[in-house]
């Protein structure tokens, strides 16, 4: 059955007939985003939900969404997703990040530029039949310095555009390296620097706790007299209260703002305001931007909802389509693996530790991680999934710590999980065959070959005779078919393991029995998904 994408914006028709193309029922309301009560009553009948800034996922909706696998935004900003319920109910939140890049930065640029000329004033001025040329004295950008907060992608095009401007560009950015800044030709500094020594600021961060009022009344007070300040990001990295203040006083040049702390914003203390240019969050607004965000949202969805890529996530570590391919089958290994030692741990887990070994080393490992933990919490919660896991972990207070190696044995790379208890520690290893099927290698240490099966059952014992027969007597006896079976042992009378593949799970009556005969220290049921 098709996969059954929902977009409930406007969003352009080019990205409704690419999910035809890709064999993706596709179902186009482009208002249905504005009646949440419509939305949660069908919410539940789609795989994937496309969005622009409409539609409010809010986690009433995402209680309603049962079949819901990924919500994509096309644009930049998801704060209309609430990204922790979605991640709880283990649904992926895509957005498109570069779809705008060039036309949100140019933007920035057009806004420096109308506010340095005074240009929005100068035109009402002239339509209104005034010719107030000596009014409208501005100021050049060649030669003045460009305070760029946050330097990644959008800021970056800033930087090389403002450069071509020959201004110059000096940029605040946690992280950004000094041989980025290097490379970019701008000037890395503090923030304190920066506001002491810029003519222009233009802000391009997302909003965070970090970076939330990053322009506030006291870091306004420290940029040079005449600043002109830019905000083309989020609203809420400046405060507006005290930039109005400031513009009033003329310690302030002039501001120009697309984005507001409250949107749509009706009212606001910088509008009406001399040499401060408003518009209505435009920045992605280019039928340029609104075409390749449509067409980015519908090949990254179509991409997951049908190879398991994941492009841009922002609650799941990315997968790229060629990734996925390789990755497929060690993805499925660390999840068998989760779920052996989580079905095997009774007591409380309070921490995982996996090796990856050769050519496992070498693979997007934060995807790996999520898969193992995903098959650990699947004892506790079934529905987790890569997307929850991680949540779930964190809410339980589970430490997750990774290991990486060159190729130490005869296998060109595997995957070795560790749960800690209180009490002890589980570890299983295993690897990816040629034939592209996981493959468990060491339990507890001991070095074995078997298959992942549907239903297994797993036994340990001291290495004894006796032990195939009572295991085929017994499960005879209880109407069990054993499909195969394999063995393993530390030493000759030493502890040894059995793994038997049976059609069903062994009954708890099959397993009382064998716990009878005292040749057994251990009996577990174990279940996988293998389809």
């Amino acid at each position: 059955m098709a996969p059954k994408v929902l977009i409930s914006d406007k969003l352009s028709e080019a990205a409704v007939q690419i999910f035809r193309d890709r064999g993706i029922d596709v179902d186009f309301q482009p208002d249905l985003g504005k009646d949440k009560d419509k939305l949660a009553e069908v919410i539940g009948q789609y795989d994937g939900l496309a969005i622009r800034s409409a539609t409010k996922v809010t986690d009433k909706i995402l209680a309603n969404a049962t079949n819901l696998k990924v919500i994509a935004r096309a644009g930049i900003g998801t704060d209309n997703i609430d990204k922790e319920a979605a991640s709880k109910k283990g649904v992926i939140v895509m957005n498109t990040p570069f779809g705008n890049m060039i036309t949100t930065a140019e933007h920035a640029i057009a806004m420096m530029f109308a506010v340095a000329r005074q240009i929005p004033e100068a035109s009402t001025s002239t339509h209104a039949g005034k010719w107030e040329k000596s009014k409208f004295m501005g100021t050049e950008l060649t030669n003045k310095t460009l305070g760029v907060i946050g330097a990644g992608n959008i800021g970056g095009i800033v930087c090389d555009r403002a450069r071509g401007l020959k201004m110059k560009v000096v940029a605040y950015d946690p992280f950004l390296g000094q041989e980025k800044a290097d490379k970019m030709g701008v000037e890395k500094v503090e923030l304190d620097e920066l506001l002491a020594r810029a003519d222009f600021i233009t802000l391009h961060v997302p909003f965070t706790d970090a970076t939330a009022n990053i322009l506030s009344r006291e870091n306004l007070a420290k940029t040079k007299k005449g600043v002109r300040i830019i905000n083309c990001a989020r609203g809420g990295l400046v405060d507006e209260e005290a930039l109005a203040e400031a513009l009033k006083s003329g310690h302030v040049a002039g501001a120009a703002f697309d984005v507001f702390s409250q949107e749509p914003a009706k009212e606001n203390a910088l509008f009406n305001l001399p040499n401060v240019v408003c518009t209505p969050h435009l920045g992605a607004a280019t039928t340029e931007a609104q075409e390749n965000v449509a067409l980015q949202v519908a090949e990254q969805m179509s991409n997951y909802l049908l190879t398991g890529a994941v492009e841009n996530a922002l609650n799941m570590p990315s997968v790229t389509a060629e990734e996925a391919k390789v990755m497929g089958p060690w993805i499925k290994l660390a999840e068998h693996l989760g779920a052996f030692v989580g079905q095997m741990t009774d007591e409380p887990i309070k921490a995982i530790n996996i090796l990856y070994d050769g050519v496992a080393a070498e693979m997007n490992l934060d995807a790996l991680n999520c898969a193992v933990v995903a098959g650990i919490m699947k004892k506790v919660n079934p529905d987790v999934n890569m997307v929850s896991a991680p949540v779930v972990a964190k809410e339980r207070g589970i430490q997750i710590s990774t290991t990486n190696q060159d190729k130490t044995g005869a296998f060109d790379g595997y995957i070795k999980v560790t749960a800690v208890t209180d009490k002890r520690e589980r570890s299983v290893a295993g690897t990816v065959f040629s034939d592209g099927k996981p493959r468990f290698i060491q339990i507890k240490g001991i070095n074995i070959d078997a298959e992942v099966g549907a239903h297994m059952l797993y036994t340990t014992n001291n290495d004894v005779p006796g032990i195939i027969g009572a295991l085929g007597q017994t499960m005879g006896e209880h109407g069990v078919n054993i499909a195969n079976f394999t063995l393993g042992r530390s030493e000759a009378g030493g502890e040894a393991i059995a793994l038997l593949y049976v059609d069903d799970v062994v009954p708890a009556d099959a397993r009382a029995k064998l716990a009878e005969s005292d040749l057994f220290n251990q009996i577990k049921p174990l279940v996988f998904d293998v389809a």
